[in-house]
């Protein structure tokens, strides 16, 4: 049976697998006797690419079919900065799973950053290594490079966030209507962006510290970023119309 490396970032790990993406996706969601329930966000990692930071021989040695010929289902290789050890290049396709098993392929995409909306607040969630939910007034690029550049006193590796829709708040924080905006407590959501269209010098501000390792896929404006300083992956995130053409099961499910 094939092998193969997957960095899940809801914990951050690395983990190995008989199981292909969607197996692995149903067996992280919902466990071995469906007694379990929970979204999962994943990458596959290339195996060939990060030989030289893991263990091979124990990954040949414990990924193994079980005594009844079934998959090996998961193997942790690492449980500690993975993200900042995986180079970029070794990172495939990512997988959004629902609470049922539904499994949603995102393939990477060129990233213009020329074709960044100016003058236009965002809302990320960031995935990992950190996790709080931040407005900003700086496009996806700028972001990026802000948290892992070594400008700020915090400073990340690497950072794994998306982008989240904000609707007409993104260009009028007080008034613009948040009908279809399912996030809690909005009146503070409209603080955090008001201080930002009011302070020049200020470019991130603190929505949520904690977040809840649910994902509202409905909410997703463009998609994932991942990467470091000037170096980006994008996966595009495919508006509910294309969802529904390209995955009715998981569109059902969200």
């Amino acid at each position: 049976m094939s092998k193969y490396v997957y960095l899940t970032s809801t914990p951050e790990a690395l983990v190995a697998s008989m199981l292909p993406p969607d197996g692995f996706g149903m067996y992280l969601s919902t466990g071995t006797k469906k007694r379990n329930k929970g979204q999962t966000i994943f990458f596959e990692v290339d195996l060939g690419k990060i030989e030289d930071i893991i263990d091979v021989d124990s990954l040949e040695k414990r990924c193994v079919a079980k005594e009844d010929g079934s998959p090996k289902s998961s193997v942790y290789l690492s449980v500690y900065r993975t993200l900042e050890m995986v180079p970029l290049p070794a990172l495939k396709s990512l997988y959004l799973t629902t609470d049922h098993g539904c499994v949603l392929e995102l393939k990477q995409a060129a990233y213009d950053k020329n074709k960044e909306a100016a003058n236009e607040l965002h809302l990320y969630q960031e995935l990992s290594p950190v996790n709080p939910l931040v407005a900003s007034g700086l496009a996806p690029s700028q972001f990026l490079k802000r948290l892992t550049d070594g400008s700020t006193p915090i400073v990340l590796p690497k950072l794994f966030f998306v982008d989240l829709k904000l609707g007409e708040l993104a260009t009028n924080p007080l008034s613009g209507s948040a009908e279809h905006l399912p996030y809690p407590n909005i009146g503070h959501l409209r603080d955090c962006l008001e201080i930002l269209k009011g302070e020049y010098e200020k470019h991130m501000k603190t929505v949520q510290r904690i977040f809840s390792g649910t994902l509202l896929y409905r909410t997703i404006e463009s998609g994932f970023y991942v990467g470091s300083k000037d170096e980006i992956l994008f996966y595009p995130y495919p508006d509910m119309k294309q969802l529904e053409d390209i995955n009715y099961e998981f569109f059902r499910e969200i």
